[in-house]
């Protein structure tokens, strides 16, 4: 379903309709507690993924640390330094409906002011409306993957059960 202005950026996006539902529920609760809840990337099909993964392989869209990714000419260091963040096309959680970045692309608006209290109350309150933060940091407990992520937010009770179904195939 399309998201609804109030809970987007100017970007038409769109969500499965019962995660936008709870998506809502949360940031209606978050709004009453002054944290304002604003998606920035929902769904994504695999032409949009490509077109992140692209602009990021041409240097056309600098990565989180302010390099360019077509200084590496190496192209498996190359797609290595992208994959800290990004998704190859057909793989990214985007696909699913089920996940949502908010607010801002880079964590350290998540460290101070408006973004530290958003943050601190997904911590404490997003689990109540299914949703996670599923690329934490990179520590003792999660040894790989991707980077940590403070914007982007997962709706578990379904993205769970799809994660599963691939890990069948």
């Amino acid at each position: 379903m399309s998201i609804p202005s109030k809970y987007r950026d100017e970007t038409v996006r769109y969500l499965r309709r019962d995660v936008m539902i709870k998506f809502a529920e949360m940031a209606d609760a978050a709004a009453k507690e002054g944290v304002r809840l604003i998606i920035r990337s929902a769904t994504r099909n695999f032409d949009s993924q490509k077109q992140i993964w692209e602009n990021k392989w041409k240097g056309l869209t600098i990565l989180e640390d302010g390099s360019k990714a077509s200084d590496i000419k190496d192209e498996f260091l190359r797609a290595k330094k992208i994959l800290l963040y990004s998704s190859m096309p057909g793989t990214s959680r985007h696909h699913w409906g089920t996940d949502v970045d908010i607010n801002s692309f880079e964590n350290s608006w998540f460290a101070g002011g408006e973004g530290a209290r958003l943050y601190a109350w997904m911590e404490s309150n997003a689990s109540q409306y299914g949703f996670c933060q599923v690329y934490g940091p990179i520590n003792s407990f999660r040894k790989h993957g991707y980077q940590e992520e403070k914007w982007h937010w997962s709706y578990l009770p379904i993205a769970q059960r799809i994660q599963e179904e691939a890990a069948k195939k």
